[in-house]
């Protein structure tokens, strides 16, 4: 593995490094933004709910601490982890920024309302720009950790970590009645097929990815 600061040094001044790092920033910024307006628009959309198969069988539990700073522990390990992997920052933004593009189109074809017993987050969370009662399938809490499995797939103990992470999420999300079982356990194929789409539509990035990639 090459020393981070000497990874810096080469691929800072790769303008083509520079280039699809800017490119991958600017279009997950892109992404939020729309998914924002995606949310707001499902959750003003959200009509009635409907009856689950798990959901109508288990108490609700106030999950909302883990539903809350679970993710946020998450990704500040992921920024951490591409911090110390420069090269591997175009492809892992661009394939989260897809991942957020397909599901704002997805959340708002169906307008189903939350689960009738779901727990309350706080309105002052900061998880409300990112996530709301009408966005509900498919669920971004299982599905993201997945796609950073697939994303790190080569190092046994990342792959772990995060499928790990996925499946916690998964029954957070459940435990809480704040996604209905199918906006689950779809995630995980819908994710997938996400994965597949990132290495077809940003293949350099994926092999700037692969360069000198540190198992862990």
């Amino acid at each position: 593995m090459m020393n981070t600061a000497l990874q810096y040094k080469k691929y800072f001044r790769n303008p083509q490094f520079l280039f699809s790092a800017l490119l991958s920033v600017i279009l997950l910024f892109v992404s939020l933004v729309i998914n924002f307006f995606a949310i707001a628009s499902a959750t003003d959309k959200a009509s009635n709910s409907v009856t689950d198969i798990i959901l109508n069988n288990i108490p609700v539990y106030d999950v909302q601490l883990a539903f809350i700073y679970g993710p946020l522990i998450m990704w500040i390990f992921v920024f951490c982890l591409l911090f110390l992997r420069p090269n591997q920052i175009p492809f892992t933004l661009n394939s989260i920024s897809l991942f957020v593009l397909i599901r704002s189109v997805f959340i708002n074809m169906t307008h189903l309302g939350p689960f009738p017993t779901e727990i309350p987050i706080s309105p002052e969370s900061f998880i409300n720009y990112f996530a709301s009662g009408g966005d509900l399938f498919f669920s971004a809490h299982t599905g993201l950790p997945v796609l950073l499995a697939f994303i790190f797939w080569k190092s046994d103990a990342l792959k772990f970590f995060f499928i790990v992470c996925s499946i916690f999420f998964g029954a957070v999300v459940l435990m809480g009645h704040l996604h209905y079982t199918i906006d689950v356990l779809s995630a995980f194929f819908i994710t997938y097929t996400i994965f597949r789409l990132s290495e077809i539509f940003f293949k350099k990035d994926k092999q700037m990815f692969d360069q000198e990639s540190m198992v862990l």
